[in-house]
């Protein structure tokens, strides 16, 4: 009985099983189950005395991926502060008019920018101020806007700095960057499913009001002065827009054509960012202390990750999981891995928080995928296919601000968008299937 009780597989299992119940039932913080969790079982697997040796290797090992979203949290906190969104948020609010497929698309076309920040609660409150008086004053179902704000926000979060990307690639110990430049054609197909679906919602809202009697598309643009702003007066900077856009669009353009490495494109990107927009040392010092909270959040939980799949892969736990599920699994089915992590991501991350998700599933998946040939980032690929089913999920605390907002029940909101979102996860599963993100069949 001992023998089973110190087997790596069960205790690899049991670690896996007793983190996820931990974070789940909220018993503890994600950061500090992270971190007690594996050094408790790391004990009882007799590690102790090599347990420090696994936690650094394991946070060298994320280290590049907490840089990286230290300056981008940091980096895309400026902009917002410098106003780099609020002209092209109030030439869209002006040029929609009344007509609902010119709202739906700007709907999409304005949650797919704002989202580039990789926060999903900022973006929530930013898009329905924007656009919440205008779907109100039409008479648009806003259960529309909830539904486009969840899918894009959720489809921008495979950028580097958005939490998922980073977290299944710090989970499985991947090249954050390759994770996403390999998801870049599949993200888009998605986007473009998004806006069509929108020209769709668009059309049928037109037809509807229509039939109601409403005069659609004739109505006045929306008054300018009525439209919001995402950045404070005091630290908006209108006269640096368009050098603010060139420094993104070079950013973005570097990261997927790879000139450097993340951190340090997001490190340059940033010193040039602040000092032109703020050159003032107590502006900087102010801009940064501001946002620090998101950044210590961020950098933490990443380097805690790092904690967590050092010793699960140092104590042989993860090799043991692994060879356990390949006894189980049959080859016909093991080679067909990537695909089945896609279509499992749906509802798993419906069910689950991301941290229990990437941290305690996508590893065990990852090694038991690597005796098949699969290799690791392509596994962090299949695991973000669900997304946008995951951002219907009843833990998030985003659906709740958006629905409270929107002033529609969240029950309401995941019924009429679960289709949709499943619809456009199977599209983006298609698409990266055929740009070569991951492999429908090892070998």
């Amino acid at each position: 009985m001992l023998d089973i009780l110190l087997n790596p597989a069960f205790l690899g299992l049991a670690m896996v099983v007793t983190f996820m119940v931990l974070i789940m039932t909220k018993r503890m913080s994600a950061i500090a189950a992270l971190l007690a969790v594996p050094i408790l079982f790391g004990l009882i697997a007799g590690a102790g005395p090599e347990l420090g040796e696994m936690i650094l290797k394991g946070v060298l090992q994320v280290s590049p991926t907490a840089l990286m979203l230290a300056f981008a949290v940091l980096y895309f906190a400026i902009m917002m502060d410098a106003g780099l969104f609020d002209p092209l948020v109030r030439r869209v609010l002006a040029l929609v008019g009344d007509d609902p497929v010119r709202i739906c698309l700007g709907t999409a076309l304005l949650t797919t920018v704002v989202s580039l920040d990789g926060d999903g609660t900022t973006t929530a409150l930013i898009i329905i101020t924007a656009f919440l008086p205008v779907y109100r004053r039409i008479g648009l179902n806003p259960l529309i806007l909830a539904t486009l704000l969840g899918l894009c926000n959720s489809l921008m979060n495979f950028v580097p700095w958005g939490g998922p990307a980073a977290r299944a690639a710090a989970a499985v110990n991947a090249d954050l960057g390759q994770v996403f430049a390999g998801l870049i054609p599949a993200m888009i197909a998605g986007l473009l499913a998004v806006f069509l679906l929108a020209w769709m919602f668009g059309l049928s809202e037109r037809r509807r009001l229509a039939a109601a009697g409403s005069e659609s598309g004739t109505g006045p643009a929306v008054d300018a002065a009525a439209i919001p702003e995402i950045a404070h007066p005091e630290t908006r900077r209108p006269k640096l827009v368009w050098f603010n856009l060139a420094l993104t669009l070079a950013l973005v353009a570097g990261m997927i054509f790879g000139l450097a490495p993340l951190p340090v494109m997001m490190m340059g990107a940033f010193a040039i960012a602040i000092t032109v927009n703020y050159p003032n040392i107590r502006e900087q010092q102010k801009r940064i202390a501001d946002h620090a909270e998101n950044v210590v959040n961020v950098v933490v939980l990443i380097f805690a990750a790092g904690a967590f799949t050092g010793i699960l892969n140092g104590t042989g736990m993860a090799d043991a999981m692994a060879g356990s599920a390949l006894s189980i699994i049959p080859p016909s089915i093991g080679t067909y891995l990537a695909p089945i992590t896609a279509l499992a991501s749906m509802p798993l991350t419906f069910v689950m928080s991301n941290d229990a998700y990437y941290f305690g599933v996508v590893p065990v998946i990852a090694s038991t995928a690597a005796s098949y040939g699969i290799p690791a980032d392509a596994i962090a690929r299949a695991s973000l296919i669900g997304q946008p089913v995951h951002a219907l999920s009843p833990l998030l605390a985003p659906i709740y601000l958006a629905c409270g907002l929107l002033g529609v029940d969240v029950a309401d909101a995941q019924r009429f968008a679960l289709k949709w979102a499943v619809l456009i996860c199977l599209v983006v599963l298609v698409a990266a299937l055929a740009t070569g993100a991951f492999p429908l069949r090892a070998g």
